[in-house]
């Protein structure tokens, strides 16, 4: 395999230290661009050339010239961005158009991280909370700047990231959350009505997704996705003990829409379940 200068923002984050971890292993050159609201310096990767800031800012601080960008890191929780719509769009407007541009001059192939909210509940989901709508109409920025300017670019959807280095707390997602509820005793608190479904996905497999897709990857509807789906109720009963029902929140959507044949066209598959890496964390 050549080796390649490869840029992932959010490199810090949840699934971008995984990234980073898996392309050092391939000998690449790899950039992290992260400004450490949902980063962490313990998810740093030794080989990975590490910058601190915004991804405005990118031309400032990625001189370089990639081969890919990964471009993961954005704001990412979709009920609380109800509260924080102008820390969603810093992040997520003007944050991702610095990076359209910055591909946009540099010519390089751009691999962005959308989100499966928009597929939600027949359509519905991508306008249920500033999250999703950011998220949605940023694949539409990439797409136009691909047809606008002849760019390579692929765009992938993540559907319910779980393993090792996932958050928990405000920023957090449910199977950490379990997990440290479990953990410290506590009953699992699931948002009514509970039925939600959802695709609950390793982290490992979205990695093994996105080197795919940046690989062999051309245009949009890259589903990275375990075909399983669980109700969050399903969910809290795999991990067992008291639950907690809360009330119901606005930009919950209730169901998602898998849709994995482009990745499997390109030879993608996920291997880890869900009960596993659940009865493995409760032994």
């Amino acid at each position: 395999m050549d080796k390649k200068t490869i840029l992932v923002t959010g490199g810090a984050g949840f699934i971008g230290s995984h990234l980073c971890e898996r392309l050092v292993a391939q000998g690449h050159r790899v950039i992290s661009l992260d400004n450490y609201f949902a980063g962490s310096k313990d998810n740093h990767v030794a080989g990975v050339e590490y910058r601190t800031g915004h991804t405005k800012d990118i031309e400032t601080l990625v001189p370089e010239t990639p081969d890919v960008v990964y471009h993961l890191g954005e704001y990412s929780r979709v009920e609380i961005s109800l509260e924080e719509p102008a820390l969603v769009w810093d992040l997520n407007k003007d944050g991702t158009f610095g990076v359209a541009e910055f591909w946009r001059k540099k010519k390089c192939k751009l691999v962005y991280a959308g989100s499966s909210t928009k597929f939600g509940d027949g359509g519905l989901g991508r306008v249920q909370s500033p999250y999703a709508w950011t998220k949605a109409s940023n694949t539409e920025l990439v797409q136009n700047y691909g047809r606008w300017y002849s760019l390579p670019y692929a765009i992938t959807y993540f559907y319910n990231v779980y393993g090792p280095r996932e958050r928990a707390g405000k920023y957090g997602t449910v199977i950490e959350i379990f997990r440290q509820k479990k953990m410290h005793g506590e009953p699992l608190t699931v948002v009514a009505p509970g039925t939600q479904k959802r695709n609950y996905t390793h982290v490992g497999d979205i990695v093994e997704g996105l080197l795919a897709v940046g690989e062999r990857g051309e245009g949009d509807e890259y589903g990275l996705g375990a075909e399983e789906q669980y109700s969050v109720l399903d969910v809290a009963r795999m991990f067992g003990g008291e639950v907690t029902m809360l009330p119901e929140r606005a930009g919950n959507r209730m169901d998602a829409t898998l849709d994995t044949t482009k990745s499997q066209a390109i030879g993608w598959r996920p291997t880890h379940k869900l009960a596993d890496y659940i009865q493995a964390a409760i032994a």
